[in-house]
């Protein structure tokens, strides 16, 4: 009849949990040396009592070098990890820097500067390079100043259409002006222009006909007598002539 089902549970007798201990661990102690013997393994056995007590196995005959390995094995995916990575970063450091000194050789040379170094063909590369660069920067100069032309010729047209609504405006308010002044005849012609004009449209005056004048100054002038136009100024009972002193138009 074989043993039943034990169920796996603290034991609460003190002295049945105690001597169940000390079988299950010399039986835990015998599969761990058949185990290195078997199968010619490194097998190491830590057991702490409840009451704090050490029992130990190490197949190698040394509980620490054992460890020491344990440890060195546990720890090397981390440090592996790290070095590779390390590894990785300085790869990527080592190439961006390379890639940085041919950035400023090939400017060098763009400027002209070292090109002993270079081979006849690296020259012939070069000058093509430059040839490009020239052509393109010219084809971009072009729309540029071709851009600059229409929009000067747009702001022309702008200001000629707002040359000419002023002009529309100033004709239809009638004010125009002579000199800075204000024409009060509304022609915007000289003084000399108006009288001519006025004169061919007014048929009573004469061609010959002075312009009227305007005299500031005292003048003496003779009342004389009807039909006696060379008698001298008659004097009044007074003994004054008659002389007209003042402003004359």
């Amino acid at each position: 009849m074989g043993r039943g089902k034990v169920e796996l549970k603290r034991i609460e007798n003190k002295i049945n949990r105690q001597v169940t201990f000390s079988k299950r661990r010399n039986g835990l102690m015998k599969k761990a040396y058949e185990l290195s013997v078997l199968c010619d393994a490194e097998v190491a056995l830590i057991v702490f009592s409840s009451r704090g007590k050490l029992y130990e196995f190490s197949s190698s005959g040394s509980m620490t070098a054992t460890l020491e390995k344990y440890q060195r094995c546990n720890l090397n995916p981390m440090a592996n990890s790290i070095g590779t990575e390390t590894q990785n970063w300085c790869q990527e450091v080592s190439l961006l820097n390379a890639k940085y000194e041919s950035l400023q050789r090939t400017q060098r040379h763009l400027l002209g500067e070292d090109l002993g170094p270079l081979s006849l063909k690296e020259l012939q590369s070069l000058e093509k390079q430059l040839e490009g660069a020239l052509g393109q920067t010219r084809h971009r100069k072009s729309q540029v100043m071709v851009e600059q032309m229409e929009e000067l010729r747009r702001k022309e047209r702008h200001l000629g259409d707002v040359n000419k609504q002023l002009k529309i405006k100033q004709e239809s308010s009638g004010v125009h002006e002579y000199r800075g002044l204000p024409c009060p005849w509304g022609t915007g012609l000289p003084m000399h222009q108006q009288h001519a004009q006025s004169s061919h449209s007014n048929p009573m005056l004469s061609d010959h006909e002075p312009a009227p004048l305007l005299q500031i100054g005292y003048e003496q002038q003779y009342v004389q007598g009807e039909g006696s136009p060379d008698i001298p100024p008659n004097n009044n009972i007074a003994g004054e002539s008659n002389v007209t002193y003042g402003w004359v138009l």
